[in-house]
């Protein structure tokens, strides 16, 4: 018997929205719940495709593709899947993709906030990082949406699981949030990195004030983890480095996130696990 196969890992009877889901972390993250029996909600927005020129052609496709093969994959294993293209930087989307997850398959229970609306930005005038990717001078507009995708919406998203979960007197529920070193800064991606930083206070404020309620709330910081972008500049990089150990495939990284939406992690809440 597989780890995936035991009951303390068995999701039948559970219902998870996942964002950002068309592809990388988030599409590996549907796929390893629906594996597990959870019927799976995935969020995707369609990107326009980049001009920079440091950006691999493979994540480019991946981030302007919608999330039907993902959807597809599912099913074929009998699974059950859907997908909805939100905008979460519109407030209003997240009534809105509750309700149509619950219309097609009950009461969401698990919760992963893994939609970015990453941007490089920099205290810096335009220029080019070391991964070779191009950064604009921070702006308003460059906070904004940043902020609305990767700070404001996991909080709303959570405000509005944590609602209906209590209204219905529910006592069992996940909520998993994808950070990335926000609080030390993150430079050249300063938006991004500050963004992270509220993202994991939103939910590390969630596993405290929900905990009577039978929720765990926890954030994953993966390592760099290859859902298209990572170049030969990149890799050189990581076998440079004294702190970062190897590059993560996304489902590697789906399976911790798997493993805090089952049973087995029922006392696992309030935590940032950062994996090396």
């Amino acid at each position: 018997m597989s780890f995936a196969d035991d009951a303390a890992s068995d999701l039948h009877g559970h219902v998870a929205i996942i964002t950002g889901a068309n592809h990388g972390i988030g599409a590996a993250t549907a796929q390893a719940l629906a594996d597990r029996g959870a019927s799976v909600f995935l969020t995707y927005l369609r990107l326009e495709r980049s001009s920079d020129s440091g950006v691999p052609s493979p994540y480019d496709r991946y981030r302007s593709s919608d999330a039907q093969q993902v959807v597809d994959h599912i099913l074929a294993d009998g699974a059950r899947a859907a997908a909805i293209e939100v905008d979460l930087a519109d407030a209003a989307s997240v009534g809105f993709l509750f309700d149509a997850a619950e219309e097609r398959f009950g009461p969401v229970d698990i919760l992963v906030n893994n939609a970015s609306g990453w941007a490089a930005d920099s205290f810096l005038p335009e220029g080019t990082s070391d991964p070779g990717r191009e950064f604009v001078a921070l702006s308003a507009t460059t906070v904004d949406r940043t902020f609305a995708v990767d700070g404001r919406a996991p909080a709303l998203l959570i405000g509005e699981f944590a609602r209906r979960h209590i209204a219905r007197g529910a006592r069992w529920g996940r909520i998993v949030g994808l950070t990335s070193a926000g609080p030390l800064g993150f430079p050249q991606e300063v938006s991004y990195g500050a963004a992270k930083a509220a993202h994991d206070n939103f939910t590390m404020s969630a596993a405290f004030e929900l905990a009577a309620h039978g929720i765990t709330a926890n954030m994953v910081h993966p390592p760099i983890t290859d859902t298209g972008w990572v170049t030969p500049v990149v890799e050189r990089m990581v076998q440079a480095s004294d702190e970062m150990f190897h590059i993560a495939s996304p489902q590697e990284v789906a399976n911790v996130i798997a493993f805090l939406a089952s049973d087995h992690a029922a006392l696992i809440t309030a935590n940032i696990i950062h994996l090396r």
